[in-house]
């Protein structure tokens, strides 16, 4: 199986939800199965059924994130330098515009474009591997061509 990229904080905040899914939600859910129990017949028990119902979805995380961590290689974008590869934090300009942003681009599973984290497959991510400071990247997104200019690589 192919390693999956990830950024040192990436792989600590998906470390941390497995924990919290471990620690606190499993046995949370296994005490309100065993309370909705004790309420009688089962076919009719709502309480029962939404506790099993939940107990699936956080099993089914646990293991989903137990596969991600196993097969993550930590990257520390520190360590690198030159043109835009997995890690660096991009500034850009749009050439119509002149609105910057900055992204990071960063593993597909601690992806956030909300919070600046750009998924390696995105689009946006895949025009701007490899290229430099001044370089201009036309992005065809599912909204149209965008093009970008870019202002700043850094690799924190």
């Amino acid at each position: 199986m192919d390693k999956i990229p990830t950024t040192r904080k990436g792989f600590t905040a998906l470390e941390a939800e497995l924990k919290q899914l471990k620690v606190e939600e499993r046995p949370a859910i296994i005490q309100a199965i065993a309370e909705a129990r004790e309420l009688g017949d089962l076919k009719e028990n709502a309480e029962y059924h939404s506790a099993r119902e939940k107990q699936g979805f956080i099993e089914g995380r646990i293991k989903e994130l137990e596969g991600i961590l196993s097969l993550a290689e930590v990257i520390d974008p520190t360590s690198l330098s030159g043109a835009i590869k997995f890690g660096a934090t991009v500034t850009v300009a749009d050439e119509d515009t002149d609105e910057e942003k900055t992204w990071q681009i960063v593993g597909e599973y601690e992806a956030n474009v909300e919070q600046g984290l750009l998924n390696i497959k995105s689009p946006i991510a895949r025009a701007l591997i490899g290229k430099e400071e001044g370089d201009s990247v036309e992005v065809r997104t599912p909204g149209g061509v965008k093009s970008y200019e870019i202002v700043e690589i850094a690799f924190v």
